[in-house]
């Protein structure tokens, strides 16, 4: 099998390994933004805020199977290989789209409806916590030593480029069509795209070679990809990456849920789907700055900046959030600065202390516990406070969870924390080149 130099990183193989990341930002903000409009389809009832209730709990089952994902693929990818597991990974992430796009309504199907959405959220959620483990692990082993931060802003890149797809195609829709038509069809449209880009990416994975660094270094290995090695003889880094994680968890719960639910319901028709696209559009020109910045300083220590930061500014936006287009934005971006910061500098953090033979796996299994328990309450939780008067509580359980970045960063090993060294001018220009042909 051919193999991918890690420092001859081609343009398409890096492409294909971070797009699934577009995807899943893409579906996932999606599901947030229209879920308003689809829940009463799946969840009849007198009371609007029921049904979104119950639209919500399909979203937190989602993410609680995600440790399943974390496990069964991070485990697949140290075992037979990075490539098997991203086309797994992309395979459920597409069936799951199309089925809720294709999903009749429970007026239609009765009770068959929200077990379909349940089915294809649970799809998803394996798919999500499977396929970012296996693609850090396949781009951090591709990308030179030096630059990993910023090969891993290319995760954040896709990630606030599927947001602005996403909610530039809901406010486009939303305008075109009107409140009617996308209540009743109209929000199906961004599943089914989803769906169709997801097979367009299979297609991709399936033409990628496997790294160099799992041909030599794992594959051999009798023990890769044993759970119980990495439990037992790397506990300290299981708890290391569950902190650096825990953040990125509970604001992704809450910023791509949450506060577009929120703000659908604060603002007029339209106008969230507007900030969206305002404050990822604004993002998609800093991300790779930023990866470069992380690579000068250090990884951890940009991080704990970003959480320090966010911990301020994030509580103060969304406990002071009203319908208005500048404090819908105020509160996204801020947000979105975070998750930014922090998907860019992960990728390296975690990858550096698991050895290679449990990396995906060492990686999936915080990540994916974490985002599970954290992101898949959050939803619940925020509507629970909303109405007892509760959110400054919720808020700061939260931003408690950003804040593990610091005690994380104070037991990261050296090498993590270190700023990368600066590469030959050669290395540079090859560099340069493919990070300009993936878009970045």
């Amino acid at each position: 099998m051919p193999t991918t130099s890690p420092h001859r990183a081609h343009p398409r193989a890096v492409a294909a390994t971070v797009v699934g990341n577009f995807i899943e930002s893409f579906d996932w903000l999606g599901y947030g933004l229209f879920a308003p409009l689809f829940a009463a389809r799946f969840f009849p009832s007198g009371d609007s805020f029921t049904s979104l209730l119950g639209a919500f709990a399909v979203l937190g089952v989602g993410v609680l199977v995600r440790p399943i994902g974390g496990i069964l693929l991070g485990r697949h990818a140290d075992r037979h290989g990075r490539r098997p597991a991203l086309i797994l990974a992309v395979s459920l992430m597409a069936g799951g789209s199309l089925l809720i796009a294709l999903t009749p309504s429970y007026a239609h199907i009765g009770l068959l409806a929200p077990l379909l959405l349940l089915l294809a959220r649970t799809a998803q959620g394996i798919s999500h916590g499977g396929e970012w483990p296996a693609a850090t692990a396949y781009l951090m082993e591709m990308a030179p030593r030096h630059r990993k931060a910023t090969y891993g802003s290319l995760f954040s890149l896709s990630t606030c480029a599927g947001a602005f797809t996403a909610s530039l195609l809901g406010g486009a829709l939303t305008t075109a069509l009107g409140p009617g038509p996308m209540a009743s069809w109209g929000w199906r449209v961004p599943f089914l795209i989803g769906g169709i880009l997801g097979l367009v990416l299979l297609v991709l994975r399936t033409g990628l070679a496997e790294t160099e660094t799992y041909q030599r270094e794992v594959r051999s290995r009798r023990d890769r990809g044993s759970l119980r090695q990495l439990l037992r003889a790397h506990w300290r880094n299981v708890l290391i990456a569950t902190l650096f994680v825990a953040g990125t968890g509970a604001v992704g719960g809450t910023w791509t849920a949450v506060v577009p639910a929120l703000g659908g319901r604060l603002a007029a028709p339209g106008t969230m789907m507007w900030v969206v696209v305002t404050a990822t559009a604004t993002m998609l020109t800093v991300n790779v700055p930023i990866g470069l910045l992380a690579d000068r300083i250090g990884a951890a220590r940009l991080l704990v900046f970003a959480s320090l930061l966010f911990a301020v500014t994030g509580s103060v936006s969304y406990l002071t959030m009203t319908g208005t287009f500048a404090s819908l934005l105020f509160t996204y971006g801020s947000g979105v600065l975070y998750l930014v910061c922090a998907t860019t500098v992960l990728p390296k953090l975690l990858t550096d202390i698991f050895p290679s033979r449990v990396r995906a796996l060492g990686v999936g299994l915080p990540n994916a516990v974490t985002g599970a328990v954290l992101g898949g309450l959050a939803p619940a939780c925020a509507a629970w406070a909303a109405e007892h008067d509760a959110s400054a509580w919720f808020i700061a359980g939260v931003m408690a969870s950003v804040l593990l970045a610091v005690p994380a960063s104070l037991l990261t090993p050296a090498r993590a924390l270190a700023a990368t060294p600066q590469s030959p001018p050669a290395e540079a220009r090859q560099e340069e080149r493919t990070l300009t042909a993936t878009g970045s």
